[in-house]
């Protein structure tokens, strides 16, 4: 009785198992041909495959299943309703999502736009300027050099170009090591102190001296001769190492130290940092040599020698520089697809150009560096959008903070070393004087609030988001994607409209921690606005999606600014201070003392707006400081160092 029953039962079954299997097979066989497809590193597990395989199997038996479902009328009719309605209800929650969030973005950007915020990305894009007033347009060479490429057409253009190539594959370097090591100085031992040889670099004294170790470090340091690390981390000397006078220094004992007795006269490093010395035995048992074994430089000879080969391209970017616009011609239709300078060009020529001063201090030639700096001082204009400032980017704004901080570096060490004459000092105060920086941080962040703006509109928003806008996600495959588009596609436009919002909000919390009135730094308030966004941006929900991806860490840029600035101001004083030296035969009591005859004005602290503060020392030297980030007086700590976060920012002579 039972028997067709199980039989009717188990028909149905393996049918549908069946249909599972060819489903499974068809699927496997899909997942099979998109792998032939795609490079073996870039293939998915195996068993990544095996369960897609299974989920598309299961899927595909779900659909089939459904199809006959749907092939009887009274289930179609009623799947029908069921459609219908959805799609009512999905229309009613698209409608009052995208009322919703429209409603809340136009209310606020009512009230930007009445408070005088400019917000549409038209406004922005630059009128045309004349070709021959234009830095981008003065050569081919510049034109490509300092753009960066956005077309394969013009990255082949820049890598075929020889002129200013930013490389440094061909710099002279020496390389010492125990095979090729220079003789620094021979350590003779004598039964009594001997007169020297007349060699600056020469020593006669007792072995127990308590003070050997120091005096015969001082001689090694004069025969190696100073060394500075350049703005790109290459190693400089003064002198040709390779061609050393090494240095003889006698040392009085009453009886025959081993080599290991004497291993405490030699430092680890060089105090100039150039490498490693090691102390080795001869065959005479009096004398021992002091070697250079390790270590990497460039003689300042031989660096600028080497860099001299540039001097026409110098020569070239100066006369450009000369017009005075500064526009990449190019599209500015969308933020995106703006034409921007090419910042590897940027940061190299400003570290050759600092190295190149670097060597010429060390070789005692001050005159000759200050060419080389004015261009440095110089090339900021190309990150400037003269004459409108107008689009301005947070990375081109930084770029330039960058290079300023670096042009006053390279200026700090001849200014402690009172190289400079009066000619050089009034120079640089003047290129000093230039220096203010806060016009285009503060259009940097008004511009990438516009940026923002035009990034969340629908056409931009998917693409932001899975990384399609700016390439990020251009080599994965279409069925790798359909995941994001898809729930980006579902996304209501309300939804949009109330990212807009929120990454606008975190932007404007931005612009309101600035002075809009002087161009003072106030640290508390830009933490407390940090704080605000962090909150926002910690917190996910669909409605800070933009603001996750839009809103900068402005924090960062705020202190470099503000260290950089701060360092261009106090360089200004300390040109000053130096010319006021020049003059008196000492430093003044106070600053006051410096107007109206070296200075028209004393720039003021821009963290705060107060003075900044100066002492003249007790051995006739002075100390120069601003309160730092943590506005607070902590009486000129910090030894010089550039610790953002605590202690003063100090200059000191």
């Amino acid at each position: 009785m039972n028997s067709p029953t199980n039989g009717q039962n188990r028909r149905p079954i393996s049918r549908i198992f069946l249909t599972w299997l060819i489903c499974l097979v068809a699927a496997t066989m899909l997942i099979v041909a998109a792998d032939l497809s795609m490079a073996p590193t870039s293939r998915p597990a195996l068993w990544a495959q095996s369960v897609s395989a299974i989920i598309i199997s299961v899927v595909a038996l779900g659909l089939w299943g459904f199809i006959r479902w749907c092939r009887c009328w009274r289930n179609f009719r009623r799947m029908l309703l069921g459609a219908a309605i959805m799609a009512t209800l999905a229309t009613v929650f698209y409608t009052e999502e995208y009322w919703r969030g429209k409603r809340a973005w136009d209310t606020y950007r009512h009230e930007l736009e009445a408070k005088g915020a400019v917000l549409d990305w038209e406004k922005l894009i630059p009128a045309p300027v004349p070709d021959d007033q234009n830095f981008f347009m003065a050569s081919t060479n510049i034109r490509i050099r300092f753009s960066k490429s956005q077309t394969e057409a013009q990255t082949r253009a820049a890598t075929n170009l020889t002129w200013l190539n930013p490389s440094y594959n061909d710099l002279p370097s020496q390389r010492f090591s125990r095979t090729n090591a220079p003789l620094v100085a021979e350590l003779i031992m004598v039964p009594m102190a001997t007169p020297t040889t007349g060699s600056v670099a020469s020593l006669s004294v007792r072995l127990d001296d308590p003070a050997r170790a120091e005096k015969i470090q001082n001689v090694f340091q004069a025969t190696l001769g100073r060394s500075v690390i350049g703005a790109s981390s290459y190693h400089f000397s003064e002198y040709d190492l390779s061609r050393l006078q090494p240095a003889w220094i006698y040392l009085a004992t009453d009886s025959t130290p081993s080599a290991d007795d004497l291993t405490n006269l030699i430092p680890p490093n060089v105090a100039t940092n150039i490498g490693q010395l090691k102390l080795e035995a001869t065959a005479d048992p009096k004398v021992f040599q002091v070697k250079l074994v390790s270590g990497s430089i460039t003689p300042a000879a031989q660096y600028l020698a080497w860099s001299d080969r540039l001097a026409p391209d110098f020569d070239e970017i100066r006369e450009a520089l000369k017009r005075p616009y500064a526009m990449i011609p190019g599209d500015y239709s969308e933020p995106y697809l703006i034409p921007i300078p090419n910042f590897v060009t940027m940061r190299w020529l400003a570290q050759t150009l600092a190295q190149r001063v670097q060597c010429h201090l060390l070789l005692g030639e001050p005159e000759k560096a200050l060419p080389d700096l004015t261009l440095i001082h110089d090339i900021c204009r190309i990150l400037e959008h003269r004459p409108t400032g107008k689009p301005m980017t947070l990375v081109e704004a930084m770029i330039n903070v960058a290079i300023t901080g670096l042009y006053t570096e390279t200026i700090k060490e001849g200014l402690r070393t009172h190289c400079w004459q009066e000619p050089e000092l009034a120079t640089l105060q003047a290129q000093f004087k230039e220096i203010n920086l806060r016009p285009y941080i503060d259009e940097a962040f008004r511009d990438e609030r516009v940026h923002t703006v035009r990034l969340g509109e629908r056409t931009n928003f998917e693409k932001l988001l899975t990384g399609e806008l700016f390439g990020y996600n251009q080599k994965k495959l279409f069925y790798e994607k359909l995941g994001q588009r898809v729930t980006y596609g579902l996304m209501p436009q309300g939804w949009v409209f109330q990212n807009i919002r929120v990454a606008t909000e975190l932007n404007q919390k931005i612009l309101d921690a600035l002075a809009q009135s002087d161009e003072q730094i106030y640290p508390k308030k830009i933490e407390q606005a940090n704080l605000a966004m962090s909150s926002v941006v910690e917190h996910w929900t669909v409605f800070r999606l933009l603001a996750s991806i839009a809103v900068p860490n402005f924090t960062k840029a705020f202190q470099t600014y503000a260290r950089n600035q701060t360092g261009a101001n106090q360089a200004q004083i300390v040109c000053a201070l130096e010319r006021y030296h020049l003059a008196r035969g000492g430093y003044p009591e106070a600053l006051d003392a410096l107007t109206p005859q070296f200075m028209d004005k004393i720039p003021v602290d821009i963290i705060g707006g107060e003075p900044l503060h100066y002492r003249r020392t007790n051995d006739g030297k002075f100390l120069l400081y601003s309160v730092g980030w943590n506005e607070t007086d902590d009486g000129g700590s910090g030894n010089g160092s550039w610790d953002v976060k605590t202690g003063d920012w100090v200059w000191q002579n």
